[in-house]
């Protein structure tokens, strides 16, 4: 994480602590402050780095599994083991990410209770908008694309058909996928490799 990173906007919460190590986040509604959650940081943080550094895998495993269907697909070359590996794998990986984001999302993460908590005040935050909107529709979007590729590959009856759908479904679900990534430079950007 980097230094003075705050999971969840100063303007909206602040931390007080609590003796067992975890904090209390407390959400300003109007005039009003009241609690909104109780978080484990340790635990959140270690499962926020290991969703940051798998998504190195599924984009390794993706793009390694783009490349063999369209070469297979300009190159008409017959479908083999290494292509169906090359996606199993891509799915393989996709689906563990998306289980630890989805822990993330609904139970660890503190942007996303904050969220949750007063959606209006979110909708209005880029930061929160984005963690508790945007980048789950669209990683959803990604993983239903992969998916649909992948079975469409499975069951089509040409070498060709098997390249060409999952090109084309691999091909958009990564797009998707690089669009809900919160690269570096972006309001919402992450560190590419988060700092221990």
């Amino acid at each position: 994480m980097e230094q003075g990173f705050s999971p969840v906007p100063s303007s909206l919460l602040t931390r007080a602590a609590f003796p067992k190590g975890g904090a209390a986040l407390l959400f300003l509604n109007g005039s009003r402050a009241r609690k909104a959650l109780r978080y484990d940081p340790p635990m959140f943080l270690t499962t926020l780095v290991l969703h940051s550094l798998l998504r190195w895998a599924v984009l390794a495993f993706g793009l390694l599994a783009l490349v063999r269907a369209f070469s297979g697909w300009s190159g008409r070359r017959p479908w083999t083991s290494l292509d169906d590996r090359a996606g199993k794998y891509f799915v393989l990986a996709l689906d563990l990410q998306t289980l630890i984001g989805l822990v993330l999302y609904a139970g660890l993460s503190p942007m996303t209770r904050a969220a949750f908590s007063n959606m209006g005040a979110a909708m209005k935050d880029p930061l929160l908008r984005f963690f508790a909107v945007e980048h789950v529709t669209l990683m959803l979007i990604g993983v239903a694309l992969v998916h649909v590729g992948r079975v469409r590959a499975r069951k089509a009856l040409t070498d060709q058909a098997r390249h060409r759908a999952a090109a084309i479904f691999f091909l958009l679900g990564l797009l998707a996928i690089a669009m809900g990534i919160p690269w570096p430079g972006r309001v919402v950007g992450r560190p590419l490799l988060p700092t221990f």
